[in-house]
């Protein structure tokens, strides 16, 4: 019984890590896609203003 228990937290702490990599690397993709994409439209706000 023991050596179920210790599988199971075994498993599910290994995917506690790689979904918590998973997670990271999507966060950090989408924050830079975020600040590229405010920069352009801020400096394509200047050629809508003229």
């Amino acid at each position: 019984m023991d050596e179920k228990i210790y599988k199971t937290m075994n498993g599910a702490g290994a995917m506690n890590i790689v979904i918590g990599v998973v997670t990271l690397a999507v966060g950090i993709a989408s924050g830079v896609l975020l600040i590229i994409n405010g920069a352009r439209l801020l400096a394509g706000k200047s050629k809508i203003l003229l």
